[in-house]
């Protein structure tokens, strides 16, 4: 589906125009298009691959979308393929897409969960000087975008991961909550892949070997979206620790449950085992061996001193934390 087919001309936009519009625009000097695809047909990318004159082993990538983030040069075409990320009902999915950046155009391709570009078009229209410098700088307005939208959603899992460590901290956790935690860390984990390799991608960029998409002019705003990527990286190693202890203080919390568990059970055995030794014995009935049973007093007595025993027992035990 095409979303918008926009050309600009020393920084401000023409009238709309089609793909058929694009030959035209392509011979000027002073335009460039932008043409923003989402999810499209084999058919389309077709038509896009030849008006273009994309590769075809990036187009059926960008058809197909199963690319890690990275930067590829075919030709004078650059493709810059980035994962993009979006928080829904406390969830995140993720998406993808391909950038195709040529002399006087520049072709995105979204798939998945992510945001619409509309706010990165009012952007660079509302800096027509910018603009003006060629799709270098739409480049680096959709890179700052993406990254710029993993701010949040890091804040979402930083809170999540306070709220569950205060939860565990006064012990009113439950199955709930470890199987949330879990969930967490698998999510950061696709977090981490889809950020880490960005602050290369831009870094990338900064090379001279792609001077003729990213002028002199537009070459330090890129600086600046790396450092934003390498701010989510140390962002996420610093949630991944706080999940990893929080993990740890929910196996430790769960194993002390247990042992406490244990030990109440250690203790009632052990009080248990004094009157059932002791009825045991005596319900052997072996007539002669127990002189007591003769007694006027040897049944008050028997139970009398188990009793004594069994609460002398309760009280240590009782003491020592056991029960």
């Amino acid at each position: 589906m095409i979303v918008n087919c926009t050309a600009y001309a020393d920084g401000r936009k023409l009238p709309n125009i089609t793909l058929d519009d694009i030959p035209a625009i392509r011979d000027r000097t002073d335009a460039f298009v932008w043409l923003g695809l989402l999810e499209p047909d084999e058919e389309l990318m077709a038509r896009v691959k030849d008006l273009f004159g994309l590769h075809e082993l990036a187009a059926e990538d960008a058809h197909h979308a199963h690319q890690r983030p990275k930067v590829e040069l075919y030709g004078d075409c650059l493709l810059v393929v980035l994962r993009t990320a979006q928080a829904n009902d406390g969830k995140m999915d993720f998406g993808e897409t391909h950038l195709f950046v040529g002399p006087r155009y520049l072709v995105s391709v979204r798939h998945g969960a992510s945001l619409p570009y509309a706010s990165v078009r009012d952007r660079c229209e509302s800096n027509p000087h910018l603009l003006g410098k060629g799709p270098g700088f739409v480049l680096y307005a959709i890179l700052d975008f993406v990254v710029d939208n993993y701010f949040p959603i890091l804040n979402t899992v930083e809170d999540a991961v306070e709220e569950l460590e205060e939860r565990f901290f006064k012990g009113n956790f439950d199955q709930s909550d470890i199987g949330r935690l879990y969930e967490l860390k698998r999510e950061l984990v696709e977090l981490r892949r889809a950020a880490a390799p960005l602050a290369e991608v831009c870094n990338y960029l900064l090379t001279d070997v792609f001077n003729n998409h990213v002028s002199d002019d537009i070459r330090p705003y890129f600086r600046d979206v790396h450092d934003h990527a390498l701010r989510i990286n140390e962002a996420v190693e610093v949630i991944r620790e706080a999940l990893a202890l929080a993990l740890q203080i929910s196996m430790s919390l769960g194993a002390a449950r247990q042992n406490e568990a244990t030990k109440k059970l250690a203790g009632w055995g052990a009080l248990l085992a004094i009157p059932t030794m002791v009825f045991s014995i005596y319900g052997m009935n072996f007539k002669g061996c127990f002189p007591e049973l003769e007694w006027a007093y040897g049944y008050p007595a028997v139970m009398g001193s188990v009793t004594v025993i069994c609460l002398l027992l309760y009280r240590y035990l009782k003491k020592s934390g056991w029960l």
